[in-house]
Formats: C-alpha cells, structure tokens, sequence
C-alpha cells in the first residue's frame, strides 16, 4: 500500500502556503498508509560552510533543552525545536557533535543532514504527524513525505519514510525491490554507503547517492536505477534545489502528477491533489512507466 505525495513550488512568493497545502495532501493518504507517516522540508537554507542537522531520540523521551543548551554552548549551534526533534545549525566540520552524542546521548539519531533538508516521521496517522510537528506553519520551496502501511516488517519510527543517505538527499518509496539485500550488501562492502535500517527504500536511497557521488546527475542516476534496481517501485526524491519522480518498467503502483505555472505536484491519488489552489486548471496526467520526471536544478 503506502501513499507518496510531493509539492515544489516554482513560485517562490507561495513559500509561505506550502505547509498548508502539503498537510492536506498528507492527510488525504491517510487510507494508504495509517501506520506512520513522515515528511522532508527544504526550507531555511544556511549559509555556504555552515550544516543543517536534524536529531530525534528513538524509543525514550528526552530533555531536549539540556542537549540543546550544551549544542549551544560548547558547539556555538543554532537550536531550533520541534516536537521530539531539534534542528540545529553548526559549522560544516561538525564531527564534534556527533562524536559528543555517540558518548552521552547514544539513542539520539542524525535524521538529516544538508543545508536546506530537515526530516521528520513518528508512528501514528498522517493527521497526528502533522498536528506534531506543526507541518501547517511550514514554509519553504518542496516537501516530500509519505504515508506507510507496513505489510512486511514492524511498525517504527526508523523503518518510516523519508529515507536520507546523502546530503539534502531524500526518497519516498511505493512498492518493493527483489534485488535489494544483494545490492545493500555490494553498496555496503564497495561503495562506502552505510544503512540503518532493513527497509528496501533506504537501499534504493543508498543507490543513488552513489551514483550520485560518481558525478551523475539525478537525471542519470534515475535512468541507471532502471537497470539496476529490480522489483516495482514509485519513487518520488528530494535535492536541495530540485524534485523528481520515477516509476519502474510495469509502473503497478499508482501515481499521478498535476503542474501549474505555480507549482507541480504528485501523489498515489487524485485526492491529495484536489485540494490544490489553481488545480482544476492544471496539466494532470499518470507519470508514464521508466520515465524520468525532474523540476528544479537537479
């Protein structure tokens, strides 16, 4: 099942709507995915040798103020809070603080990491998620988020999507990949990709971060997915500046895009689109099967 929906928006002067119209959408794949839901948010770009991270803690509640008045203090971060997660701002060379919660906070997870990105994703209906993390108040350029039903594994904060494995990189993942535990093991073993999880997305995440560290463009990286990745699967992926979209050569998973000279859209089904301002004008159609669709500078 699960349910994939994803907002950019080529007008810059409707940042301040995007969080209002992306929880609509969310909530509307609420029957696809009740599980869990999570989102990624490109929004507050730092400046050029500064980081963004965003920190959960699984499993435990956790006093994020005193965490974030020693980021504050010894590591000069700036701190912001949302729910169970912080984001905070360093300087790129940020292995201090990762070093400093490995030794006194092991349960706190790097969830993201870019200049823009931040990820959020908890267990619950995708309404509780948004009314959480105050997705509505959200502005920025694009988000991408999904909605799980999980049919082959536990229901988990960390088995969620979005799945990150790059900077300002994330994916979103309907369906299931075949070859996933041979290409995890070659990624791990040969190319330096790191997993934490047993989730076939994050697998499919791990792909193209590496083709996207050989050089390739996301274009490219896409293109050679659809070689390389077995299986049926509809991907929707977020960059710092852009948004693509990929369904696989038999494309049995639902999907449907909408674009507008404001904004483009996709998701599993119309009804997360209905809503939309200036959509019964907009261009809609099913994304054809092993195509690759991009926006942005990708």
């Amino acid at each position: 099942m699960c349910g994939i929906v994803g907002l950019y928006l080529k007008n810059t002067s409707l940042k301040s709507q995007l969080g209002e119209h992306f929880a609509t959408m969310l909530i509307g794949m609420t029957d696809r995915g009740p599980d869990s839901a999570g989102l990624a948010v490109y929004h507050d770009t730092v400046d050029e040798g500064q980081v963004k991270l965003t920190l959960q803690c699984l499993g435990k509640d956790l006093d994020w103020t005193e965490i974030g008045s020693v980021l504050e203090t010894v590591f000069q971060a700036k701190v912001n809070y949302n729910s169970n997660y912080i984001s905070i701002s360093v300087a790129e060379d940020q292995e201090g603080i990762r070093e400093w919660l490995a030794e006194n906070h092991p349960d706190v997870k790097v969830m993201s990491e870019g200049q823009s990105i931040e990820i959020v994703k908890e267990v619950g209906t995708p309404e509780s998620v948004v009314n959480r993390f105050n997705v509505r108040e959200m502005q920025g350029s694009h988000i991408i988020g999904h909605t799980r039903m999980a049919t082959e594994s536990a229901v988990t904060t960390s088995g969620s999507h979005p799945f990150t494995t790059g900077h300002d990189f994330c994916l979103v993942h309907n369906g299931s990949l075949s070859n996933h535990n041979r290409l995890r093991k070659h990624l791990s073993q040969h190319c330096g990709i790191t997993f934490e999880t047993e989730n076939d997305s994050e697998v499919a995440a791990g792909y193209l971060t590496y083709q996207l560290q050989q050089g390739k463009t996301l274009h490219e990286a896409l293109t050679s997915a659809l070689d390389d990745l077995d299986g049926f699967y509809t991907f929707a992926i977020g960059t710092k500046n852009g948004f693509a979209v990929l369904r696989d050569p038999v494309a049995c998973k639902p999907a449907i895009l909408a674009e507008t000279d404001d904004w483009v859209a996709m998701a599993s089904e119309y009804t997360s689109l209905a809503d939309l301002p200036g959509i019964k004008d907009a261009k809609l159609w099913e994304p054809e099967p092993a195509t690759v669709y991009t926006w942005g500078d990708v």
